[in-house]
């Protein structure tokens, strides 16, 4: 059954913004990904451990739809983070990132596995990915444990960073 599945995007190294849409084309080339929307692009400060200094990310988010298991979903994330030059076995966690993809909902189904927990746990917690989802689909109720409209998770949201809109666009 095709799913509803948003991804957050987040890029803090090299040429931010050409890794965000590099992503969002490999998923418009991908023969079992459809991308059915993009949110505009955030610009935020780092989420550090401590005082560590770090460039400022990229977020947004997309919408895609597919009939992949999540398993195959995350097997396709992971390979585009590889492609883009992360990698995983070497980075701190909190560290710098040239690509960092999350599944952050799959339709309605939880998903809770080694390795693999949708919704992802802490959205509720992060500005950087309820804005720009919130402007792409302020309505989805996020499944349990949420329960809850993206709009309203940001709304209660208590993470203050600093995020500010851009004009950068993912897709022509």
């Amino acid at each position: 059954m095709e799913q509803h599945i948003y991804i957050g995007l987040g890029s803090n190294l090299g040429n931010r913004i050409e890794h965000l849409q590099w992503v969002c084309r490999h998923f418009q080339d991908h023969a079992l990904l459809a991308v059915q929307a993009v949110s505009p692009v955030y610009t935020s400060a780092a989420h550090t451990l401590g005082d560590q200094a770090q460039p400022a990310y990229l977020n947004a988010v997309v919408q895609l739809a597919s009939k992949l298991e999540p398993l195959q979903v995350l097997n396709v994330l992971h390979a585009c983070e590889r492609a883009a030059g992360r990698d995983r076995e070497k980075e701190g966690r909190w560290g710098s990132r040239t690509l960092d993809l999350d599944i952050l909902a799959y339709g309605t189904e939880r998903v809770d596995m080694p390795g693999l927990t949708i919704p992802h746990r802490r959205l509720a917690d992060r500005r950087f990915v309820l804005q720009p989802w919130s402007d792409l689909a302020p309505g989805f109720i996020v499944p349990a444990p949420f329960g809850k409209t993206v709009a309203d998770l940001l709304a209660g949201c208590e993470d203050h960073a600093e995020l500010a809109k851009t004009s950068l666009q993912l897709l022509d």
